[in-house]
């Protein structure tokens, strides 16, 4: 996903996705330069220091192995990015714990089989749209969030990211590394990893995806983000169809962009009916208007996945 029009929020491996139009207002390449180099101060480098690592992990991820994001602000929103052509992630600056970006308020879409997660695991911090989110409207939820690149990190404050506490820690690793560790055993794994040459073929392997498969809790779910017209899109989709003995459900982003894969263990998506889905009781009601459009596109694709044009599409 390094087309001109691309975009990216929240992946253990930050990188491009396509966003639904063209380009976003940037500054000149001139200023793109200035922003780039001041973006990271001498305090963040102690604080990036004394962050968390995963357990085992090599001290050998450089920062000077991992590009440097540049923050571009309108009047309405703030951006991530890494390259001129490139968002990596959106806020709204009057509200910026929303979803900015469609396929992110698909992937939330796992409320719909997993309502009340109690741990949830992010492979990806980006502009943490993701893991803002979840912090604020799933209380009941311990996160952790991993992040390869330590750039991205520093720029946590930048985007409301919350400080790390009892429920909410952001680590710098290598996502692949993570799930193969088992550290955490989540209820949910969302995983939307990509960095500045596109999907790192670590993070969709297959022994990444069984990986995920056994990290996760007996009756737990993945969500994971792929770029519809990437080369090995169909591998990476059977892969994960391989990983979760096909119990998996593909749902567009609206964007006609990305494909939010749901792979669930234990339950296949055939319990849900479309009909019965609702939004989680629990869930506060702000939250919920945001996701409406994700819900409709989740119980249509569950209505339809059965259907010979679907099973076409997505094979």
């Amino acid at each position: 996903m390094t087309t001109a029009a691309s975009r990216r929020d929240g992946a253990g491996h930050t990188g491009p996705r396509r966003t639904g139009g063209g380009r976003d207002p940037t500054p000149e390449a001139s200023s793109l330069q200035t922003i780039r180099h001041t973006v990271l101060t001498p305090s963040w480098s102690s604080l990036i220091a004394s962050l968390p690592t995963l357990p085992a992990m090599p001290d050998t991820q450089d920062s000077a192995q991992h590009a440097k994001p540049f923050v571009y602000e309108s009047l309405r929103s703030k951006a991530l990015h890494f390259s001129i052509s490139e968002i990596q992630s959106r806020m709204q600056i009057q509200d910026p714990h929303a979803l900015d970006l469609e396929y992110t308020r698909t992937m939330m879409g796992f409320l719909l089989f997993k309502p009340a997660p109690l741990s949830i695991a992010m492979i990806g911090l980006g502009g943490g749209s993701l893991a803002k989110f979840c912090y604020r409207h799933l209380p009941q939820a311990r996160i952790q969030v991993v992040e390869i690149n330590p750039h991205v990190i520093a720029l946590r404050d930048e985007f409301h990211v919350p400080p790390d506490d009892e429920r909410f820690t952001v680590v710098r690793g290598e996502g692949a590394q993570f799930v193969r560790l088992r550290s955490t055993r989540p209820d949910v794994l969302m995983v939307d990893g990509f960095d500045r040459n596109g999907m790192p073929a670590r993070l969709c392997s297959q022994r990444f995806y069984d990986d995920c498969a056994d990290m996760l809790q007996p009756d737990g779910i993945m969500v994971v983000n792929l770029h519809f017209g990437h080369v090995s899109y169909d591998k990476h989709l059977e892969r994960i169809r391989r990983s979760f003995n096909d119990v998996v459900l593909v749902v567009d982003d609206g964007e006609l962009s990305n494909s939010i894969v749901f792979a669930r263990k234990g339950h296949g998506f055939d319990s849900a009916k479309p009909g019965a889905l609702r939004r989680p009781k629990d869930l506060d009601p702000a939250a919920a208007d945001q996701l409406l459009g994700a819900f409709a596109r989740i119980a249509s694709a569950l209505k339809d996945q059965g259907s010979p044009e679907s099973a076409a599409r997505h094979r």
